[in-house]
């Protein structure tokens, strides 16, 4: 009888995270869940155990390297190992860039950059001394594509992505140890209410947004399958092909679209969401902002359209 699955999922608390973990938990596999907020990790640990896992929650802080490293002894004394560690820790504030206060920008910069970072530092020793072990490390694509409106969360997505090629560089000799990057597109997930907002408009999602369980079972595979890039979202592709055919492009597009969308959209609060303090009540996996009647024929069109500006893109530049 083959042994379960020994995961670490830091973000479980809700979302993405929390999605995986349940995802993990129906193929029978034991778990360490890590979150700022209890309720949401009891929630999801209520969720695992009922899709037959097994599910240790640990409230923790990801910003703060020492209360990390406390997580990862745990984690091996709880477990006896660790299999995979998957860092999804993720927050964001939305308007542009003098408007946000620059705390909220560092807030973002410490949970989505120095968080999966600490996480790292903890968990690398323990794969090293194993000789094997996996991290994910879920970034998106805007690893990729500029987001502007979201200037620190650019730079905390590319900052990823730099961050793993350097670490999987020095992992170049231990085959079995693996750095696997995640990069989906727009997901549907409770992060929307938990996001700053400076915009003066309430936030809403584009169409064609994924549904969380889309992004945890390319994670789940990842346990079985390691690869270095995994790209979740049919517009994802196209959009990284545009931004190498004509580099800042896509961002000047978006600007214009989101200049546009902050003048006609409903008003909204300016407030730091739950940047500072998490949640008090849980949220669980989905944003519930997706209509069922929509879900395929808008993400059709969003891929289809994005597919054709990557196309005309790097025609465009061809010809220069």
């Amino acid at each position: 009888m083959s042994r379960a699955e020994r995961i670490v999922i830091t973000g479980a608390s809700s979302g993405i995270g929390a999605a995986t973990a349940i995802e993990f938990a129906r193929r029978g596999a034991v778990l360490v869940l890590a979150a700022r907020g209890e309720a949401g990790l009891k929630d999801i640990a209520t969720r695992c155990r009922a899709a037959g896992g097994q599910a240790h929650i640990h409230v923790v802080d990801t910003t703060d390297a020492g209360a990390v490293a406390r997580l990862a002894e745990v984690a091996v004394a709880t477990l006896g190992g660790i299999d995979l560690w998957f860092s999804c820790v993720g927050v964001g504030v939305l308007g542009r860039y003098e408007d946000v206060p620059i705390a909220d920008h560092a807030r973002v910069i410490d949970a989505n950059l120095v968080s999966h970072m600490n996480d790292v530092h903890a968990v690398l020793p323990i794969f090293l001394a194993q000789d094997r072990g996996t991290w994910v490390n879920m970034i998106s694509v805007g690893g990729f594509v500029a987001t502007p409106y979201a200037a620190a969360y650019s730079a905390s997505k590319f900052g990823l992505r730099g961050f793993s090629e350097a670490i999987r560089g020095e992992l170049s000799k231990k085959p079995h140890i693996h750095v696997c990057d995640v990069y989906p597109t727009f997901v549907d997930t409770p992060g929307i209410d938990h996001a700053g907002n400076y915009t003066g408009a309430r936030l809403t999602l584009p169409p064609g947004a994924l549904a969380p369980e889309t992004v945890a079972k390319a994670v789940v595979r990842l346990a079985k399958r390691p690869r270095n890039t995994t790209v979740v979202g049919a517009p994802a592709i196209a959009l990284k092909l545009g931004q190498l055919a004509v580099p800042n492009l896509s961002a000047a597009i978006m600007s214009g679209f989101l200049d546009h969308w902050v003048r006609k959209a409903p008003a909204g609060e300016d407030n730091d969401g739950a940047l500072f303090d998490p949640p008090e009540t849980a949220s669980g996996p989905d944003g519930g902002r997706r209509r069922p009647d929509q879900r395929r024929k808008a993400g059709a069109a969003v891929g289809a359209a994005a597919v054709a500006a990557g196309v005309a893109a790097f025609m465009w530049q061809r010809r220069r």
